[in-house]
């Protein structure tokens, strides 16, 4: 149960702070005057508040009043992308949306941006780029489960690729990482920009974990058709990706820059 506002000579200290915020209706305000003829203490409180408040007002109406850096309105609308993402993954019946929101904001603050003029994040970055964000977030959320770290096990694996390929529209095919010394633990199915996406999960021996994202990206991107392999580094996940006649792909897990590279190359050469 919630504990009561502290009183002020036996007023409530929220009625105060919203006689003084200008949050009271007209009447209830009046009464509240009354009040306060005959409580000299509560008096004094407000006259107080009110004077901090002016105060406050003079040195940061300047502020208030500007308008935003265009870097904080950029920084603002990326905050708000990751927390409509977050709502996403909650639609879609994810697990841990918190966590993706949480890593998503750790991310904004430490990845490596392309930024422009301002600090602005650059839209050269690409929707491939971006794709790989994605892969690098859904691998930050699920690497660590450990009773569910998939949907569909490798034990079902040829239900899991049917199931993955009618829902992202084309055939897929499990990459097998056996001579990396990494065998499938399964897939799972999550939300993308451009409609689904799959996540195939692998671990070697001593449990380091990598994943496979892949998914659809925008006809007619700029970045749509390349294959060149391109490095992200996000925090203390780092990952390669890279586009194939319209189709993402992006190899994400905590391990060196070269191995990851050996991985992603033993991807490429399967699909």
């Amino acid at each position: 149960m919630d504990k009561p506002a502290p009183n002020i000579s036996g007023i409530p200290e929220d009625e105060l702070h919203a006689l003084v915020d200008g949050r009271l209706a007209p009447e209830a305000a009046a009464q509240l005057r009354q009040r306060l003829a005959a409580d000299p203490e509560a008096a004094a409180t407000v006259a107080a508040w009110r004077t901090q408040r002016e105060a406050l007002r003079a040195l940061y109406g300047p502020i208030a009043e500007s308008p935003l850096p265009a870097s904080l309105v950029a920084a603002a609308e990326h905050a708000q992308n990751l927390q409509s993402q977050a709502a996403q993954w909650w639609r879609w019946g994810g697990m841990a949306a918190a966590v993706v929101l949480a890593f998503g904001m750790g991310w904004f603050s430490s990845a490596r941006w392309d930024l422009g003029p301002g600090g602005i994040a650059s839209k050269g970055a690409g929707q491939a780029r971006h794709f790989a964000q994605q892969a690098v977030v859904a691998h930050a959320v699920f690497q660590p489960e450990v009773r569910h770290p998939v949907e569909v096990t490798a034990a079902q694996q040829e239900h899991l690729v049917q199931w993955l390929s009618k829902r992202l529209g084309r055939p897929l095919k499990v990459p097998v990482l056996t001579a990396q010394g990494y065998e499938l633990v399964g897939g799972r199915l999550l939300p993308g920009d451009e409609g689904a996406r799959a996540q195939f999960m692998y671990q070697n021996a001593a449990g380091q974990r990598i994943t496979l994202y892949l998914g659809a990206l925008k006809p007619g991107s700029a970045d749509a058709n390349t294959t060149e392999f391109k490095f992200l580094q996000s925090g203390s996940v780092p990952g390669f990706y890279w586009v194939d006649h319209g189709f993402g792909y992006a190899i994400a897990g905590q391990l060196p820059r070269g191995a990851l590279h050996d991985l992603a190359s033993a991807v490429y050469a399967q699909l």
